[in-house]
């Protein structure tokens, strides 16, 4: 189908006190679409940084050591040239996030924290007209990952697996074309962690969207198309030995 995203030789650098923590040295990845792509790596390799930077929350270093430019472009455009405003739509509409800790709003029941994607990328005149049909997307999502009878809940009455469909939900509320998950099912028991995996990859199947997922477990990753590893600050194909 073709690369949906390119990520070229990204390079990022730390400062804590007084000391540089390079984090990323090079790191590069094609995703094409469709495909999910599992990222493993050991704690502190810079799989989290990536993905902050393939969804346009964090930028690379605009340097790098051997002066070659850290881009990542999405469909042909380089998100480093996008406008704010270009850069915030493509964060509202075309990419959806999954974080490891839910960060659901406690205050919010189930259903108004899937919306909150959708109210962020209408504003409040065009939501009021899409509200209606948003919501019913919003409910058959939820209700999809057998939350039909939690939509009125708030976060501190649902289970951990619970809370993570929700996140899942509101990652896709906007139909993105690229899902970028940190550890997934990193909290969760073993069971419930599968039941979240099942829920991507059906959907996945269904609309066709690329994922991008963060993981220490390998049994995640045997479910992916495609396994790279991050070591020392770069990408590695699966099966590649370590450097001696």
């Amino acid at each position: 189908m073709g690369a949906l995203l390119e990520a070229n030789n990204l390079y990022k650098t730390y400062r804590m006190g007084k000391v540089r923590v390079p984090v990323l040295r090079g790191a590069s990845i094609t995703l094409e679409a469709g495909e999910v792509v599992a990222v493993l790596g050991k704690s502190g390799s810079g799989k989290s940084t990536m993905m902050h930077i393939l969804g346009g929350l964090d930028t690379p270093d605009k340097a790098s050591s051997d002066n070659a430019a850290s881009t990542v472009m999405f469909e042909g455009n380089e998100l480093g040239r996008m406008s704010g405003a270009e850069l915030d739509r493509y964060r509202a509409r075309r990419v959806g996030f999954v974080f490891q800790f839910y960060h659901l709003l406690p205050e919010l029941t189930v259903l108004e924290n899937a919306l909150l994607p959708a109210m962020a990328a209408r504003g409040r005149v065009k939501y009021t007209h899409e509200r209606t049909e948003l919501r019913a997307r919003a409910t058959e999502l939820l209700s999809s990952f057998g939350l039909g009878e939690r939509l009125k809940h708030r976060p501190a009455e649902l289970s951990g697996g619970e809370r993570q469909r929700v996140a899942i939900a509101r990652a896709l509320i906007n139909r993105p074309d690229l899902l970028l998950a940190d550890e997934p099912t990193g909290n969760l028991d073993e069971v419930t962690g599968a039941g979240i995996l099942d829920a991507l990859l059906a959907h996945r199947s269904e609309a066709g969207c690329t994922m991008f997922i963060v993981t220490h477990d390998p049994k995640v990753a045997q479910r992916a198309d495609r396994v790279v590893h991050l070591r020392d600050g770069v990408v590695v194909p699966e099966g590649q030995p370590e450097a001696v």
